[in-house]
């Protein structure tokens, strides 16, 4: 049978008995769809929480967000088995550019596409010949207007319900159980085609079958733009935006057509946004608590009863309602203390800003666009490999709030699971619980911060300035410029745009340190030459008390990510000098920290064989330092021969290194010469 095709009544609810169809509400659907592609478990600050792989699809998805997905996974899911949820709209609140109406929106395509499959497609059903009946004029074809599944036509077909179930049970074979799983999705029909379905019986005389050849099953349109099954409600301004936008309206054309004046067809609800969505869709309210409150009185009916209702006559709905809304409308409708009633349908659920900054490389990512960029002039713009880097961490410290218990790097590199010294996840977790028992919700960890919106247009001044056009590359350094400007302009808060310029000269510091990283591993000729030495370091302290060690100090072990041999000399004044440079004076600080790194070795190694130490920040600055000192003799020096290229030799160590840079590092000769020039300045240092 094509899905695409006409069907009887009969034929869908052969093909609902056999499992080919299926009879479901949206809160259902939606929670199958989001199941059936699967679970894994992540720890997110210090936290175990759930991630579902669904969300984690396609080119463009939702990064982040644990706790809001959970938050919505779980209201579906309750909402499905019949709790509570299923009589409340589910809201997204939190500030601007946080990914609010992008998670909605990556709902409903996914819900689209799921329902797209032939076992999942919805169906509706019209009546046809309906001129014979006399009193619709030349109207002969009526579709249910929302959207209505055959099963509720079929469980209304008769005044009696047990008549249905009998009628069900005797033509189609269905058991009890299965008739009890049907009916527990019960719903009358919707007041127009209830009238008509009573039209009909009285016409043939309630003959069942004769009934029956008024009807036929289609599938549900799932064009996006027509606003079938998914539909986004944006809030209009106050003049122009009325219940009709919602609910429909009387229909003047219709009136031309229809005798009796009492037949509620007379009124055109797919003129509204919820009949379009009402047979198992998602009905999208955007900025919910910008509408006018007439409009938000409709709501109030809509979400508690599921019911579109016009003068009286009522047609039952099924859908699931999304909204979302910032802080700064919900706390202006929260204090009209009257609009109360609207709240409590709702779960309010916060949403915070992506606090992970290797996911916000992603973030970053979707910012700086996937096509090549070009200048204006049409040449091709590079991207400075240090870019992302630059741009991510900026704007995640400008969204962890300060606290007493951790600096702003620990806190982002714990929200991050990396290491942060002695520092534990517990320590985040703990900062975590006691912001979130704030009353002032933007004071919640991860509430406040520079969004994807300001991120974007940071990326927008960095590519329009001249020094980006002239040297066809849009430089890391320049990204903290472009941010500073979008802090002074569109930040309104006093307290605000200081925290946000203090947390950029953290980042431009942090940047600062990674240029080193990067000078050493161009200087070594090799892009992973730090990278190395910090897993040398972490093998020798690892070895130097093994017994098979011998007086040549060579130490032989088993390579986690290979799984060869690997032989390595241990080097005591190597080890010395790191640790000296991580402040570690006395036999106990060095003995402490040995044993902090060998035990994050076995924690990791087993789990990630790939670990490699590079998010430890400060055991990678002091092997850095370590190996600029004895190799270069001191980063002065090679400071000096970069910056100082009168002579030869000198000369020839930068054109070795930029030679370097632009074939292994993926620099071009703009990044290269202005990173360079940067590392020769003593700015921004920690």
């Amino acid at each position: 049978m094509r899905t695409t095709a006409m069907s009887t009544l009969t034929e869908h609810m052969t093909a609902i008995r056999e499992g080919k169809r299926r009879f479901e509400n949206a809160f259902q659907g939606v929670a199958r769809m989001i199941l059936e592609q699967g679970i894994d478990k992540v720890t997110v600050n210090g936290r175990m929480t759930y991630d579902f792989r669904i969300f984690r699809t396609g080119r463009k998805h939702p990064i982040g967000m644990y706790d809001e997905i959970n938050s919505f996974v779980s209201f579906v899911k309750d909402a499905a088995e019949g709790g509570s949820s299923k009589e409340m709209a589910f809201v997204l609140v939190g500030e601007p550019g946080n990914g609010k109406t992008f998670f909605v929106e990556f709902v409903c395509a996914r819900y689209r596409d799921y329902l797209a499959r032939d076992e999942n497609r919805k169906y509706t059903f019209r009546f046809s010949g309906m001129e014979k009946l006399g009193s619709y004029g030349k109207i002969d074809v009526i579709e249910s207007q929302t959207y209505e599944d055959p099963v509720v036509l079929a469980m209304n077909l008769f005044e009696s319900r047990d008549e249905n179930r009998e009628w069900l049970a005797r033509e189609f074979g269905f058991s009890d159980q299965e008739l009890e799983d049907l009916f527990d999705n019960y719903r009358p029909l919707g007041a127009c085609t209830g009238y008509m379905w009573n039209d009909i019986r009285s016409f043939t005389g309630g003959d069942a079958a004769a009934m029956l050849d008024f009807v036929q099953v289609v599938p549900v349109p799932l064009t996006e733009t027509l606003g079938t099954i998914t539909g986004k409600y944006a809030a209009k301004d106050k003049i122009t935006s009325s219940a009709v936008d919602l609910l429909g309206e009387e229909s003047i054309q219709r009136l031309l057509h229809i005798t009796d004046v009492t037949n509620p067809y007379r009124f055109d609800l797919r003129r509204g946004a919820l009949a379009r969505v009402a047979g198992g869709g998602i009905h999208f309210s955007d900025e919910i608590y910008k509408n006018k409150k007439d409009l938000v009185q409709v709501y109030l009916g809509v979400i508690q009863n599921r019911v579109i209702e016009i003068d009286g006559y009522r047609w039952p709905i099924d859908t699931l309602i999304v909204a979302t809304s910032n802080n700064a409308e919900f706390n202006r409708f929260l204090a009209e203390k009257e609009e109360a009633p609207i709240i409590d349908r709702c779960r309010i659920c916060y949403v915070s800003h992506n606090t992970h900054y290797r996911m916000q490389e992603q973030l970053t990512d979707y910012a700086i666009g996937g096509e090549t960029k070009t200048t204006l002039t049409k040449e091709e713009l590079h991207q400075d490999p240090n870019l992302n880097y630059a741009a991510s961490v900026a704007v995640t410290l400008s969204r962890l709030p300060r606290s007493e218990k951790l600096t702003p790097i620990e806190t982002m590199k714990l929200a991050a699971g990396e290491v942060a010294g002695e520092k534990s996840l517990k320590t985040l977790a703990e900062v975590v619980d006691t912001l979130n028992q704030e009353a002032d919700i933007t004071k919640r960890f991860g509430q406040k911060g520079l969004g994807q919106r300001n991120l974007g247009r940071a990326i927008q001044l960095l590519v329009e300035s001249s020094e980006t056009n002239e040297g066809r590359c849009m430089v890391a350094h320049d990204v903290f410029k472009a941010l500073e400007r979008v802090v002074l302009d569109y930040v309104p808060d006093q307290n605000d745009r200081g925290k946000y310029l203090d947390d950029l000269k953290i980042a431009k510091g942090l940047y600062r340190e990674r240029i080193m990283t990067e000078m050493f591993n161009a200087y070594m000729d090799e892009p992973y030459a730090i990278k190395k030495d910090v897993m040398n370091y972490v093998n020798m302290i690892i070895g130097i008390d093994a017994e098979n060690l011998g007086p040549d100090r060579m130490w032989k072990y088993k390579d986690p990510q290979t799984g060869g041999l690997k032989a390595l000399k241990i080097d005591e004044r190597y080890i010395r000098n790191v640790e000296d440079r991580l402040g570690l004076r006395t036999g106990e600080q060095r003995e402490s920290f040995r044993t902090s790194i060998r035990k994050i070795y076995g924690q990791k190694i087993s789990v990630e064989p790939s670990y490699d130490f590079m998010d430890n920040l400060e055991l990678v600055k002091a092997v850095t330092d370590v190996r600029l000192k004895s190799d270069i003799a001191g980063a002065g020096s090679l400071i000096g021969a970069l910056a100082n290229r009168t002579n030869e030799e000198n000369q020839k160590l930068y054109d070795r290194m930029v030679d370097t840079m632009l074939k292994k590092l993926g620099y071009c000769r703009t990044c290269a010469q202005k990173t360079i020039e940067y590392f020769c300045t003593q700015e921004d240092e920690i």
